[in-house]
């Protein structure tokens, strides 16, 4: 199963459509609950960053595609960006995390997170576009 692309302007207030999104092919491939609750934490936190830093903390414009492929194993969802380069894997693991939330620093977290909450995560950039690649297992 191909899921259609969706397309939204690189936007905070847009990014609701992704996680309508990626909840409705979450539900259409039989994701279990709590996969699909990490699956959109996932795909919220890297989307946030790319609405935030790589369009307008860069001063940029630009849209977020999403699509997904489903089979008997696998979900895979794909979030594409022109924004500036950024693989989400060289953010720094934050150092402090057994320490109380009140001791810790702000930033980090999400996307150590979002990365921690998929079976795998793929980046790569070609042509002015990054690609983030999610894969959440059926049986997991």
């Amino acid at each position: 199963m191909i899921l259609d692309p969706l397309t939204i302007p690189g936007q905070p207030d847009m990014l609701s459509q992704l996680m309508d999104y990626v909840a409705f092919v979450a539900a259409g491939a039989g994701l279990a609950e709590q996969a699909s609750y990490r699956l959109s934490l996932a795909v919220d936190e890297i989307a946030t960053n790319i609405v935030l830093h790589g369009y307008q903390d860069a001063g940029r414009e630009g849209d977020l595609t999403i699509w997904a492929e489903a089979d008997t194993e696998k979900l895979t969802v794909y979030l594409e960006d022109s924004g500036e380069p950024f693989d989400p894997r060289d953010a720094p693991v934050p150092g402090d995390l057994d320490r109380p939330l009140e001791e810790r620093q702000d930033g980090g977290l999400g996307i150590f997170l979002a990365l921690w909450g998929v079976d795998e995560f793929f980046y790569e950039r070609r042509g002015g576009v990054n690609r983030c690649v999610f894969v959440v297992m059926l049986n997991s």
